[in-house]
């Protein structure tokens, strides 16, 4: 095993730890909707809020960075140039989350100066980390970014999944770079900050999962590389072409010409679509040679990354971000709703399909199945759907009471929060949200223990049993 490998497996390890943390947060936030004095002058609530959504993001990039360093060494037949200086800079991300999320939980906020900018909070949402880390994010990114370029020029190796993975990382790094600046304009702060959430998080995050994905389809099905190339460069083109057009369904909303309104909301939905089109093909392609994996889970978590990705940002955005729709559902729970659903489809089915494939190969198991990975499976997606039914309920009561009855006044907000539609609605998200976590629990046991010990033995016993049956 590569040594860039022995440090992927690491960065899997804490990523999914913060992916616990990430539904902790979560239910904590889902308890205030219903109880709003909970933790009163302990936690605030939108403490808990940027503790949820700040782990989403830096377990997402943990296990980002994860996937790369593993597959990047079979990619180009050479270790990982600066791999050492990599996993110094994984210590130095996990103890800068460490200290960071401390001060989170217990200085949560300070005065309107440049220490709490420094020290404590920069104030934008989903980059709230204090200025000096996210310094340490840039060099870490920055890296990362050596770490590949400089393996792909060591190996005199460039491959199409690689020269797009190259090009992805450099609005990678440059984009967040718009976290930095302190613009006193709100409609010019949010005009940039729109390019940093939005291309940044989602643009170069779709290219980045689909490099991903490519390199997971060739080892698990055998996937041909001018099949998954070739989407690849469908996925950069479009994700990158109309990621930018589709910043327009933000704009409006801020003082920009009307025209972007329509252009945004048609060319958002485009971007989910070429993943989507590189696992079908792949699958098909496996099917008509009789290609059968041998990881199941792997299997069954790709297949929900593609129609999860394909339904969640695709459809869901599609149906919110047209002007019509937009024009009531804006800063909604109905947002709220897409975002689970997108970020879930997008990122997380494949991140845990990626790890179940590292986990296999670490571990030398032949095949990986059984029935925890199942139950985990099962649990936290109908956790996940029935959280986006119970938040696009309560979207659309503040849709209906809010905006379109209420005109969107201070009262018909306060008068939206206590309809029963609501409330039931944050009951329903709570109640599915304990379920997705029980189905977290299931599925970190399944990856701590499968292919080891007693499991190993009994799926050898079956394999037996298996030839016994038919020699």
């Amino acid at each position: 095993m590569y040594l860039s490998q022995k440090l992927a497996i690491k960065y899997f390890v804490v990523a999914f730890a913060l992916f616990g943390v990430m539904i902790v947060a979560g239910l904590m936030a889902a308890v205030y909707y219903i109880q709003p004095q909970f933790l009163f002058n302990t936690l605030e609530f939108s403490t808990t809020k940027i503790l949820h959504i700040d782990t989403l993001v830096i377990w997402n990039l943990m296990g980002f960075f994860g996937a790369v360093y593993w597959f990047l060494p079979d990619e180009v037949g050479h270790e990982v140039v600066g791999i050492r200086l990599g996993e110094i800079m994984f210590y130095v991300f996990c103890l800068a989350v460490v200290v960071v999320a401390g001060v989170f939980i217990f200085v949560q906020y300070g005065h309107a100066n440049a220490f709490s900018l420094w020290f404590i909070n920069q104030g934008r949402k989903y980059v709230e980390a204090p200025r000096w880390a996210a310094i340490g994010i840039v060099l870490v990114v920055a890296t990362f970014m050596y770490n590949v370029i400089a393996t792909a020029i060591k190996a005199r190796k460039m491959t199409g999944i690689l020269a797009v993975l190259i090009v992805d990382l450099i609005p990678l790094f440059v984009l967040y770079l718009d976290a930095f600046p302190a613009e006193t304009n709100m409609v010019k702060d949010m005009y940039w900050w729109w390019w940093l959430v939005h291309l940044w998080v989602e643009a170069t995050w779709e290219v980045l999962i689909a490099c991903i994905m490519a390199w997971a389809l060739m080892q698990m099905l055998n996937t041909p590389r001018r099949i998954v190339e070739t989407w690849l460069y469908i996925t950069i083109a479009l994700v990158m072409g109309s990621g930018i057009l589709g910043l327009g369904h933000h704009y409006y909303w801020i003082g920009t010409p009307q025209y972007w309104f329509g252009i945004g909301g048609f060319f958002s939905a485009l971007e989910p679509l070429p993943l989507v089109g590189m696992v079908i093909h792949a699958v098909y392609d496996a099917g008509v040679h009789r290609m059968q994996s041998s990881n199941r889970p792997a299997f069954y978590w790709m297949f929900a990354e593609a129609f999860g990705n394909f339904f969640g940002a695709g459809v869901f955005g599609f149906m919110m971000t047209l002007p019509q729709i937009n024009l009531f559902t804006h800063g909604t729970q109905w947002t709220v709703s897409h975002g689970h659903f997108a970020w879930w489809g997008a990122y997380v089915c494949g991140l845990i399909s990626v790890f179940y494939i590292i986990l296999a190969k670490a571990r030398g198991a032949q095949s990986v199945n059984g029935s925890a990975w199942k139950w985990a499976f099962a649990l936290l997606n109908i956790g996940l759907i029935g959280m986006v039914g119970g938040l696009l309920i309560s979207g659309m009561a503040q849709a209906f009471y809010e905006r379109a009855l209420g005109g969107s006044t201070v009262q018909a907000y306060i008068s939206a929060q206590g309809s029963s539609w609501f409330v039931e609605g944050m009951y329903v998200r709570l109640a599915f949200g304990a379920l997705f976590a029980l189905g977290y629990l299931i599925l970190i046991y399944d990856l701590a223990t499968f292919g080891k010990g007693r499991r190993v033995q009994q799926a050898e016993s079956s394999q037996s049993l298996a030839l016994g049956a038919h020699p």
